[in-house]
């Protein structure tokens, strides 16, 4: 059985997120990204993949298909094929999250 301890996993860095590989198979991947305040993941799409991004700590800004929404700890998301999706770390406080894709890009 493969286990991991997230707390372990997490780290920060004052030039950019972070993302650190959780599990990942040819199918999908599952990372921890970890942003400091101001910090945040660039507008981007996938065509042909989901994205579910899954608050630990933290609060984040979330940009998805055009709409913006903050969520905080035990809340989700999820970006659909071809949508523009992205997120900032606006608060003062550092975000974690679990981030999912399949396929893989």
């Amino acid at each position: 059985m493969e286990t991991r301890t997230i707390d372990h996993l997490i780290r920060f860095s004052d030039d950019k997120m972070q993302k650190i590989p959780l599990f990942e198979s040819a199918k999908y991947f599952c990372d921890v990204y970890c942003l400091k305040p101001g910090q945040d993941q660039r507008i981007h799409a996938h065509e042909e993949s989901d994205k579910i991004y899954f608050v630990l700590r933290g609060r984040g800004l979330f940009h998805i298909a055009g709409e913006e929404e903050e969520l905080g700890p035990g809340q989700a998301v999820i970006a659909r094929p071809g949508q523009e999706h992205g997120v900032r770390n606006a608060a003062a406080e550092e975000l974690i999250m679990l981030v999912f894709m399949t396929p893989r890009p």
